[in-house]
């Protein structure tokens, strides 16, 4: 049971690389008959994954999202992995206690054997100094502003004007860009009743339903987010942004992660696991180490010298790695 088990997980990692497979090449790659393949996809299937079959000379698979979560299937590494995530997530108030929950659930089903491993962790993630007024943002929100975002869809919602008084203000926009920066989350939207742009505070959105029509996207001044953005903000909360070496990159993580630890950087959401950062520092090497502390792969949108800098950091850890080596 224990190696069909096994089987199976391997199978699923290959068909989550998002591409179509043949039978025998799924074989081949597991060491198994083409058989022993389609038992193994209707195994799957039966546990709630929607594995499709290509049409075509050969014929394949292809996994598919579905409409509700099914089992998971962790190794005993990707498990404790996984816990470890959860835990540090702990430090994002906006997270909190969803993490919390998720971390509950998968103790729950774990074997006796990570289950005690998982209890020995004692994580404690300390959060990055914030303000004092940071305010707490409804996931759900994220999400909905997130969704209209990618499908160009008219948004109307209710806007608080400020802290201090209860009156809201119907707007309706085109959403172009959710980016946090300074632990704030903000839209970034064009307004249809003002026919401006304007910068929106999320924790004072309360989004309407349905959303309108779809939109062509404009395009924003400045040229990017980053660069509207700290027009937008600069010296109205104190906070320079003149570094005099500031590069993006994009980075294989969801903007929701790495806003709690982007410091004065800008975070703008790209999809539900990638996020475009823009970060300033002293130095190009100073700014190519603060980038690699989020430990995930990078994509460097520019400068060239920020390439540059990564490209000699990397040389300079591997010749400290091998001179730590065995002689």
């Amino acid at each position: 049971m224990h190696k069909t088990s096994s089987r199976l997980l391997a199978l699923l990692s290959l068909l989550q690389t998002h591409r179509d497979w043949s039978g025998e090449d799924l074989a081949g790659r597991l060491d198994i008959t083409s058989r022993t393949v389609r038992r193994d996809i209707d195994r799957l299937r039966e546990l709630g994954y929607r594995i499709t079959t290509v049409k075509g000379p050969a014929g394949g698979y292809r996994l598919d999202a579905g409409t509700h979560m099914p089992p998971m299937l962790f190794d005993d590494g990707q498990a404790v992995a996984l816990a470890v995530a959860l835990q540090t997530s702990a430090a994002d108030a906006t997270v909190a206690e969803d993490a919390t929950r998720a971390l509950a659930t998968l103790r729950q089903v774990m074997p006796s054997r990570l289950r005690h491993r998982i209890d020995l962790l004692r994580i404690t993630a300390v959060p990055p100094p914030v303000a004092r007024d940071a305010p707490q943002v409804d996931t759900h929100v994220l999400v909905e502003l997130s969704r209209a975002i990618h499908a160009r869809e008219e948004l109307r919602f209710d806007y608080t004007l400020g802290p201090s008084t209860s009156v809201d203000d119907l707007r309706r926009v085109e959403p172009h860009h959710l980016v946090t920066r300074l632990n704030r989350w903000y839209l970034v939207a064009w307004d249809l009743d003002r026919e401006d742009w304007r910068t929106f505070r999320v924790d004072r959105i309360r989004p309407r339903t349905p959303t309108g029509p779809r939109f062509t996207p404009r395009e924003l001044p400045g040229g990017s987010v980053s660069a509207f953005i700290t027009g937008r903000f600069r010296g109205n909360d104190g906070a320079t942004t003149d570094w005099p070496c500031q590069g993006e990159v994009v980075l294989h993580l969801p903007a929701v992660e790495i806003a709690p630890f982007a410091q004065d950087g800008i975070v703008e959401e790209l999809g539900p696991h990638h996020c475009r950062l823009t970060l300033g520092s002293w130095s190009w090497t100073g700014l190519a180490a603060a980038i690699g502390r989020f430990d995930t792969e990078i994509e460097v949108i520019g400068p060239p010298q920020l390439a540059t800098a990564c490209a000699d950091l990397a040389a300079r850890y591997a010749r400290a790695a091998r001179a730590a080596g065995p002689e």
